[in-house]
This record gives structure tokens, C-alpha cells and sequence, in this order.
């Protein structure tokens, strides 16, 4: 299902083939530190940015590499809301190659490795 803010988006079948090819960009996880507990996506790199940052800091709680508004990114929580606004406000600031991960982890989860975990 498409996400309420028209924020474009990456399946998750599609990030998979892409994180499997190696190939490079930036994966954003924007869900807060009491969610990581419950299910995680192990081994890829992804970098942790909890929304509640995000508003208190603004740009500066984006990573060095996330920084480039032409660097590829892929951001995502735990069903594909919150990861939706983030890069529709992304996208108004500038960035230009940034995509939702549409269903979030929960999707991960049920499509592509259940021992992310469920939550």
C-alpha cells in the first residue's frame, strides 16, 4: 500500500537484491532506541537516526554521509510511516535520491528474514 505522504518508495524485495548486490547507498533507521530490541536488521550497516532526533536537531542529526542532498538513501521504521514523512521533509530540503522503505521492518520481517522479529 502506497504511504498517505506520495514519499516515493523501494520495496522491500528490492532493497533486498540491492543490499545483497552490495551495491551503495545510505540506510536510514528512523524508529526509536527502545524499538531496536525488538527486531533488527543485522549486518547491513544501517545507520540509526530515531525521529525524535531528527526534530530536536534538525539536519545536523543526519549522519556525514546522509549529508550530500545527491547521496542515495533508503530510510525506513517500523511499518513505512514515519520513514515516509522523513523523506518527504528530506526531499523539501533538497535531497534528490531518497526512498521509503515501503512496510518498514514489519515487511522486512514478514517477506524477507522473520528472525528480524515482530513487533
Amino acid at each position: 500500500m502506497p504511504n498517505p505522504f506520495g514519499a516515493p518508495e523501494i520495496t522491500v524485495q528490492e532493497l533486498a537484491e540491492k543490499s545483497n548486490a552490495e551495491d551503495s547507498f545510505v540506510w536510514l533507521d528512523v524508529r526509536e532506541p527502545h524499538e531496536l530490541s525488538r527486531a533488527s536488521i543485522e549486518g547491513k550497516g544501517i545507520l540509526m537516526v530515531p525521529l525524535s532526533e531528527l526534530a530536536a536537531h534538525q539536519l545536523d542529526a543526519l549522519p556525514d554521509v546522509a549529508q550530500n542532498k545527491d547521496a542515495e538513501i533508503v530510510v525506513m521504521c517500523h511499518h513505512g510511516t514515519r520513514s515516509a514523512q522523513v523523506v518527504v521533509w528530506l526531499q523539501q530540503q533538497g535531497w534528490t535520491n531518497i526512498l521509503n522503505m515501503a512496510g518498514g521492518i514489519d515487511a522486512w520481517a514478514k517477506e524477507i528474514d522473520p528472525a528480524t522479529g515482530l513487533y
